[in-house]
């Protein structure tokens, strides 16, 4: 089987995560901050903060935002389940805005709309979350004016997103954002087996974030309520999480770092090939925006089934059988049983509802052979070979 995603682990990565091991600490050392500023410093951000999961950032994203019950949290339904929980976890409410049908983000027309009647009935978002699908920025700017406009902050969700641009500059060095998440998952473009970062340009919200995510708990007697009793004093000033990173996953992440252009170039060498030999097939290729320099996380295809006389599922199920781990990413949001609880319906988000009727994740990854993707291109041209 052909994965749609692999991580890409070096003897220099598996000998940085040993020389921990051997060394005195395994969590809360030298190797998490020294993580945080190398890609502080790549992003052009002033603070970075590492944790366990890019799901971990998100929810203290929006803590240090001052999302609380009673406020809105609006995003993308063509997310995972996470870029709309972290409001949930808040006891906000959550909304969503349909996906431009060319980028798959967020689109910046259906927000402004949106927007327009929120205000007429007093529920403007808090708090907008942006995804950077598969990589591709989202029109960032249009998002900033609107917020300029109606009040809300910006977290960038760029789980698939590190290395890559936003009008030639680094995403992640919060020209348009308040805060900007990565994920490390293995999938994704570098790794810490598990593990997520939150950058900003406050200091304020850093400090908020780096306190919620180890139990509100502060050695700074600045922050502290009284004097300290001596040298082992701590107090707990907020109620807080264990949502830190260990010494293992910084170290990995660290060395991660050093190929990280190198991986994403590798993936637009991968998509060129891709662009140029599925061209002539019944399918709707990537389209990248001018003003973006995508990480290419993921490359989705959509099928155009006028054309080929099979289901999407049918398709879908072949391209399995015959080895290829094909995934769709993702199922709208607004459509799970979870929120459709809340009274979420489809129909409520056409553009998001006809992506998920015809998108294929296609394998595509750093270590991924020529022989691996010709296998790919090969298998589906079969596949939607029946209505040429």
């Amino acid at each position: 089987m052909i994965p749609y995603g692999k991580q890409s682990i070096s003897q220099q990565d598996i000998d940085a995560v040993v020389e921990v091991l051997q060394s005195d600490f395994l969590t809360q050392g030298p190797q998490v901050p020294a993580f945080e500023k190398a890609v502080a410093d790549y992003c052009g951000a002033e603070h970075a903060l590492a944790v366990n999961s890019a799901t971990s950032a998100l929810h203290l994203a929006c803590l240090a935002l001052g999302l609380e019950q009673g406020d809105w949290l609006w995003t993308t339904p063509i997310t995972f389940v996470a870029s709309a929980n972290c409001g949930l976890y808040c006891g906000a409410q959550v909304d969503f805005v349909d996906i431009d049908p060319h980028t798959y983000n967020l689109c910046a027309q259906a927000l402004e709309t949106k927007l327009q009647q929120a205000e007429q009935d007093n529920r403007l978002p808090k708090v907008v979350v942006a995804v950077h699908l598969c990589g591709q920025p989202c029109d960032l700017q249009a998002i900033h004016a609107l917020s300029q406009k109606y009040g809300f902050k910006i977290i960038e969700d760029a789980s698939h997103a590190i290395g890559g641009k936003y009008q030639g500059e680094p995403i992640g060095n919060g020209r348009y954002s308040d805060i900007t998440v990565f994920s490390f998952h293995p999938v994704k473009i570098i790794t810490t087996a598990e593990g997520g970062m939150a950058l900003t340009n406050s200091a304020e919200l850093a400090q908020k974030m780096d306190l919620l995510r180890s139990h509100g708990i502060t050695r700074n007697p600045e922050l502290m309520t009284q004097k300290p009793d001596g040298p082992w004093y701590y107090q707990q000033v907020d109620l807080g999480f264990n949502y830190r990173m260990t010494e293992l996953q910084a170290a990995l992440g660290l060395s991660q770092m050093q190929r990280l252009d190198e991986f994403v170039a590798r993936r637009h060498q991968l998509a060129q090939v891709y662009n140029e030999q599925l061209a002539d097939l019944p399918i709707t290729l990537p389209w990248q925006h001018p003003d973006s320099y995508s990480g290419l996380h993921l490359y989705v295809i959509r099928l155009q089934l006028d054309k080929i006389g099979k289901s999407h599922r049918q398709v879908f199920e072949e391209l399995r059988t015959a080895g290829l781990g094909v995934n769709l990413h993702y199922i709208p949001v607004h459509t799970q049983p979870y929120y459709q609880n809340m009274g979420f319906r489809q129909g409520d988000f056409p553009e998001a509802e006809a992506y998920y009727s015809e998108a294929i994740s296609i394998p595509m990854f750093h270590g991924m052979s020529a022989e691996q993707q010709k296998e790919v291109v090969n298998t589906l041209t079969q596949a939607l070979g029946h209505g040429f």
